[in-house]
C-alpha cells in the first residue's frame, strides 16, 4: 500500500438501480427487472482503468458506493471494483470505504459479505423511525426491517451511519424530538438529518405535496442542532452530524474542494480543475463503454472565477468553514481578495460570519441563511 496522500483523493461509484423510486427522490435512480452483474462489473473495471491514466499519481483515501441502492450490487462486483482500484492507485492506510444500503436489501449474511468484499463503513437509508412516515415517503422497507438492518450493521461494522428525513407534513416539534431521541440511542456516532424538500420532477412535486411552513422548519432545525450538540454530535456540515473523528471523510472531500473521480451513470468528477460528467442513462453508459471504451459524456475546464464561487459555496457549509491556506493552494489567490469587502464587513458586524487568520466560517445564525450570506460575499 502507498503512504498517506498529501491531500485527500476520492472515488465515487454510482449504482443506478433501486427496488422502487421514492416520491421525494431526484437522484439518478431506476427500477429494472433484471441486471447483468457481470456486465456491470466489467464496465466499472474498464472505466476505472481508462480514467486512471489521468490520475495515476494519486492515492485513494476514500471510496463511496452511492446510488440508487448499492446494496443491490453483487458483493463480488464490489470486491472486483475495490481490487482494481487498489491495484491502479493504491489505498491510503486508513482508507474509508462506504456503501449505501437500504433495509429491504438486507439478509442475514448481506453485510458480512460486503465487509468481506472490503467495505468498512455503511450508510443506511432508514429515513424514518415511524411506520406511517415510511409509507408516506414511499419506502419499501418496514419499521421492523429498518431496526433489523441497524442491528446487523452494529454487529458487523465499527462505523455506520443512517439517514433521517424530517420536516415532514404534519410533523410537530414534539414528534421530531421523540424520533430523534430514539435515533440517537441507535446511532454509532454519525447521523445525516435532512429536511424534506420538494424537488421539481419528483412525484411529490407533481402531486403538490407542500413544503413545511418556513417558521416551523426553522424551529425544527434549531431543535435538531440543540439536541445533536447535547449528544456531542454537532453538525460538521449543515445536514451531517458526528462525534469527533466519525465524520464522513468522503463527503469532506467534496465540501473542501479536493479532487475526486466519479464512475457510473451520471457521476461527476473534479480532476485537476476539470469538471467531468459521465453519461446519465444506465443503458447508454454501458453501451458507450462497450463500443467507445469510455462512459464520459462531457468535460470542461473550470474557470478560476467559477472555482472560487464553488469553493466558497461548499466550504461555508462546513462548521469549520473555509481553510484559507487550502483555498490558496487550490486557486493561487488569497481568500480575502476574492470576497466582496463591504459584504464581508456587514456580515461580520451582524454576527453571520467569523473571520480569523486561518478560516472564514459562517456562524450558527449565518448557516440558517447561508444562501444570503454567500450572495453578500461573492464578487460580481
Amino acid at each position: 500500500m502507498s503512504s498517506q496522500p498529501k491531500t485527500p483523493f476520492g472515488l465515487y461509484i454510482h449504482w443506478p438501480y433501486c427496488v422502487s423510486k421514492c416520491p421525494y427522490c431526484d437522484f439518478n435512480s431506476h427500477v429494472a427487472k433484471s441486471v447483468d452483474h457481470d456486465q456491470w462489473a466489467q464496465a466499472f473495471i474498464n472505466e476505472l482503468t481508462r480514467i486512471h491514466q489521468e490520475s495515476a499519481e494519486q492515492t485513494i483515501s476514500s471510496i463511496f458506493f452511492g446510488g440508487g441502492t448499492p446494496s443491490l450490487m453483487a458483493p463480488q462486483t464490489v470486491e472486483s471494483i475495490l481490487q482494481t482500484a487498489q491495484k491502479l492507485w493504491g489505498f491510503s492506510p486508513d482508507i474509508e470505504i462506504t456503501l449505501e444500503a437500504n433495509p429491504t436489501t438486507v439478509e442475514t449474511d448481506t453485510f458480512a459479505n460486503f465487509k468481506s468484499a472490503g467495505i468498512n463503513r455503511l450508510s443506511i437509508g432508514i429515513q424514518s423511525l415511524r411506520a406511517k412516515a415510511l409509507t408516506f415517503l414511499g419506502r419499501a422497507h418496514s419499521l421492523e426491517e429498518g431496526f433489523r438492518a441497524l442491528e446487523l450493521a452494529q454487529k458487523t461494522f465499527d462505523r455506520y451511519s443512517f439517514d433521517l428525513i424530517y420536516a415532514r407534513p404534519d410533523q410537530t416539534l414534539q414528534d421530531w424530538q421523540d424520533e430523534l431521541t430514539e435515533a440517537l440511542n441507535l446511532s454509532a456516532g454519525h447521523l445525516s438529518l435532512y429536511q424534506l424538500t420538494i424537488e421539481p420532477g419528483t412525484a411529490f412535486y407533481k402531486e403538490g405535496v407542500p413544503s413545511v411552513d418556513e417558521d416551523l422548519g426553522a424551529d425544527l432545525f434549531d431543535l435538531t442542532q440543540e439536541m445533536m450538540e447535547k449528544a456531542h454530535m454537532p453538525a460538521y456540515e449543515i445536514s451531517n452530524h458526528a462525534k469527533s473523528a466519525q465524520e464522513s471523510r468522503h463527503n469532506l472531500i467534496y465540501w473542501q474542494g479536493d479532487d475526486y473521480i466519479g464512475i457510473g451513470p451520471g457521476a461527476h468528477s473534479r480532476l485537476s480543475n476539470q469538471a467531468i460528467h459521465q453519461i446519465y442513462q444506465p443503458d447508454l453508459w454501458l453501451n458507450a463503454i462497450a463500443e467507445k471504451k469510455s462512459g464520459e459524456q462531457k468535460r470542461k475546464s473550470i474557470p478560476t472565477e467559477e472555482r472560487i464561487i464553488e469553493l466558497i459555496m461548499m466550504g461555508l457549509r462546513l462548521k469549520e468553514g473555509i481553510d484559507c491556506a487550502h483555498f490558496k493552494s487550490l486557486t493561487h489567490q488569497g481568500l480575502k481578495d476574492c470576497l466582496e469587502p463591504e459584504g464581508l464587513e456587514i456580515l461580520i458586524e451582524n454576527g453571520l460570519v467569523c473571520w480569523t487568520e486561518t478560516h472564514l466560517r459562517a456562524s450558527p445564525e449565518g448557516r440558517k441563511c447561508l444562501n444570503g450570506v454567500i450572495e453578500k460575499l461573492i464578487l460580481v
